[in-house]
């Protein structure tokens, strides 16, 4: 007979056909910030807002392919208060706001499965 293993449940966005949140939302506002108006940008903002929007895309895609690098690699997070934790990492939630890990090594022990919230992680590490 198989062992039953626990299915951890992580976050969906609001409406499960779209890719994202409406842009007037509070949530979206906190966790989109841009730091140009995008609402009737006079010409000379369009240039600077198309380079902002270019940078942002490369910085974005490259952190998507080093959380998709990471997985299944034991990861060294720093946290805020000098605390040190190494864990085997799983999985992001879509908004990047948890990690999902497991074997998480804290300095009072062990867990076997658990979320790290991203905003509490101050850098991490892993080896290629």
């Amino acid at each position: 007979m198989a062992t039953p293993v626990s299915v951890l449940r992580l976050p969906k966005g609001p409406d499960p056909s779209s890719r994202g949140f409406d842009p007037s939302s509070p949530r979206f506002i906190a966790l989109c910030r841009t730091s140009i108006p995008t609402a009737a940008a006079p010409e000379a903002d369009a240039e600077q807002l198309q380079t902002e929007q270019h940078a942002r895309s490369v910085l974005r895609e490259t952190f998507l392919r080093c959380l998709l690098s990471m997985s299944n690699k034991k990861v060294r997070f720093h946290m805020h208060g000098k605390v040190k934790l190494e864990a085997t990492f799983g999985a992001s939630d879509i908004d990047i706001l948890n990690f999902q890990v497991s074997d998480l090594h804290t300095p009072i022990g062990v867990q076997k499965e658990a979320l790290i919230r991203s905003q509490d992680v101050i850098w991490f590490t892993f080896d290629k």
